[in-house]
């Protein structure tokens, strides 16, 4: 499946509950998305607060679903490409110094 492909089923679950109209109870605004974001790699960060490795990779694989839902959100909303922008960070950090 492609980056567009799951942009648009994003997209599809996102207008089935209605968050997209005016008066919802959870506004999918650039902040409440950002804040929802980091939330939720907060959650990704929990899996390894004691161990190395995660204990439950399905639900690490679930939380880790959750940050690139919000995170395709959040540059949908703001007309990004997120292939083409993480091929442009990657032609720039080819050419850092580490």
């Amino acid at each position: 499946m492609t980056l567009a492909e799951l942009t648009a089923a994003m997209l599809a679950f996102v207008e089935s509950k209605g968050w997209l109209t005016p008066g919802s109870p959870h506004p999918q605004t650039p902040k409440n998305l950002a804040v929802s974001l980091m939330l939720e790699a907060s959650e990704v960060l929990e899996h390894f607060q004691w161990a190395n490795e995660a204990a439950d990779p399905d639900a690490l694989a679930s939380e880790l679903a959750d940050v690139l839902l919000y995170l395709m959100q959040l540059a949908h909303i703001h007309g990004i490409d997120l292939a083409d922008a993480v091929m442009r960070k990657l032609d720039v950090n080819h050419k850092r110094e580490w």
